[in-house]
């Protein structure tokens, strides 16, 4: 009888799925799944023979489940479902969930022939069932758990790039509204520098909203244009904007002298946002009524913006953290912390790296660090390098 068989051969069969899972590409079992899978599948297989050569078959399919992939609890599906998804949690694939179990069956088959062991019909059609059984719960607790993870990534994802749009549009109107502020208050003429600010900051509003349009019209990702531009200008246009949160916080704002034949090569428009975004971060956090600093300057190849305040320093093991998608660690809790990762990721997109320096006591450094050109004086500040992908 097979039950007799494979209880006779119990360890022969298990040392064989070992071996055929040991050596397939791409699988690297846990020392527990070598252990305990197969024995526990053969133990079940077992039993269930047992059972059906008894007046009470019927109890044979609470340990292995019904033929035809009947829904019912039964102790295979159990462990199937475990086996599944711990292979999941291990990164396989569906066809080596199916492969693990066909494994067992091939075991059977050889050594069967090789013994030249008789088995009757309705054994192999309990085997096959068996079988049949614990790949199919196996594979749909795999699908199950693949499918949730997914969906998980996928939300989480979408809640980032909603998070990140709503950070950059409220940024801008932010300092469109103090732009509008200081001119209605002051009684100024909107072609001046804080006419430019709202202008910019408007600009900057419909850019937006016009690239979110044309990427729900098309899925492809946008193309990041890179330019060469001047380093010169492009703080000081920095400069204007913040100038009116550093007036508005009561925190003054120092940008030193930038030398004007330094250039860097980038999107324009996200470099923007990421100074303008670690300038936001660095005015919600310096204590109240100390200084901000704005530095650029050129370090051998590499041309570095350092944005420095006076928080009291970074809280213990934050540095590593903090760059990550809403993550707040201060006890302002304004804003959705997103604004250092999209910092990140826009200095990442223009190939340069963002880090942070932490000064006990003092405050902290926010560096962004992009390769250094110079800007030639045969042609205009903006010189369209090249156009990319993300």
């Amino acid at each position: 009888m097979m039950h007799e068989f494979l209880t006779n051969n119990r360890d022969d069969l298990t040392a064989r799925c070992r071996r055929k899972v040991a050596l397939r590409p791409g699988r690297s079992a846990t020392h527990d799944q070598l252990a305990n899978g197969v024995p526990m599948l053969l133990d079940q297989l077992i039993r269930t023979l047992q059972l059906e050569q008894t007046d009470n078959r019927i109890d044979s399919t609470r340990i292995s489940g019904p033929a035809g992939g009947g829904i019912a609890f039964s102790e295979l599906r159990t462990s199937a479902a475990q086996h599944g998804e711990e292979l999941l949690a291990l990164e396989f694939t569906v066809d080596q969930v199916v492969h693990d179990y066909g494994d067992l069956c091939q075991a059977i088959t050889d050594l069967a022939i090789e013994r030249d062991a008789p088995f009757t019909i309705e054994e192999f059609q309990t085997l096959n069932r068996c079988l049949d059984n614990a790949i199919a719960d196996a594979v749909s607790e795999f699908s199950y758990q693949r499918d949730f993870i997914f969906a998980e990534k996928y939300e989480t994802q979408a809640n980032e790039r909603i998070g990140q749009l709503a950070h950059d549009l409220r940024n801008l109107l932010h300092t469109a509204i103090l732009a509008f502020s200081a001119g209605k208050t002051g009684g100024l003429g909107w072609s001046g520098a804080t006419g430019a600010v709202l202008e910019r900051s408007l600009t900057g509003l419909q850019k937006i909203i016009f690239n979110s349009l044309e990427e729900v019209r098309d899925k492809s990702q946008l193309a990041v244009s890179l330019s060469l531009f001047s380093l010169n200008e492009f703080i000081a246009e920095v400069k204007l904007a913040a100038d009116l949160s550093a007036t508005e916080t009561g925190c003054p704002l120092t940008v030193l002298e930038v030398a004007p034949n330094l250039a860097i090569a980038g999107s324009r428009e996200l470099l923007l946002s990421a100074v303008a975004n670690l300038l936001q971060n660095a005015f919600k956090f310096t204590h109240p009524h100390t200084e901000v600093t704005l530095t650029a300057y050129a370090a051998g190849d590499r041309i570095l913006i350092d944005v420095k305040d006076n928080c009291g320093g970074l809280p213990p093991n934050s540095a590593a953290t903090m760059f990550l998608p809403f993550t707040q660690g201060g006890a302002n809790r304004t804003g959705g912390g997103l604004g250092l990762t999209i910092s990140k990721q826009a200095v990442h997109a223009s190939g340069g790296e963002l880090s942070v320096q932490d000064i006990s006591g003092i405050g902290c450094v926010f560096t962004i660090n992009l390769p250094r050109h110079e800007m030639p004086t045969e042609v205009p500040p903006f010189v369209p390098l090249v156009v990319l992908k993300k």
